[in-house]
């Protein structure tokens, strides 16, 4: 007996396009010059994390695919995880002091807005 779940997708009600770009465009392009240190600091965490996922997924490109056949669904499936799990390696990596890029990012940020 054989079980097919061609068709069948428990996660068909969820957004499969999880980048993180969305949630980046909209704030950056809030007003910023009456955020607190934290917030700076947050959205320059943000900015980092998002550069670093993109550099994950840049080097993904680079490892060949499996030539094992999958179904749609199970394709979608994988292929949603993997965004799930570069997203957590991005912001873990940036939590854990990431490339410096946050905190330059941030000290330019407050010279601009008069935080200093």
């Amino acid at each position: 007996m054989s079980l097919s779940l061609d068709g069948i997708n428990p996660y068909s009600n969820y957004n499969m396009d999880t980048t993180s770009t969305g949630k980046l465009e909209e704030t950056l392009n809030s007003d910023l010059s009456k955020a607190t240190e934290d917030e700076l600091m947050s959205v320059c965490r943000d900015f980092e994390s998002y550069f670093v996922e993109q550099m994950f997924k840049a080097m993904q490109k680079m490892v060949p695919e499996s030539s094992m056949e999958m179904s749609s669904s199970t394709k979608q499936l994988q292929d949603y995880y993997k965004e799930q799990m570069t997203q957590a390696f991005a912001e873990q990596s940036t939590e854990s002091g990431g490339l410096g890029i946050a905190q330059m990012l941030y000290e330019q940020m407050k010279r601009n807005y008069g935080l200093e």
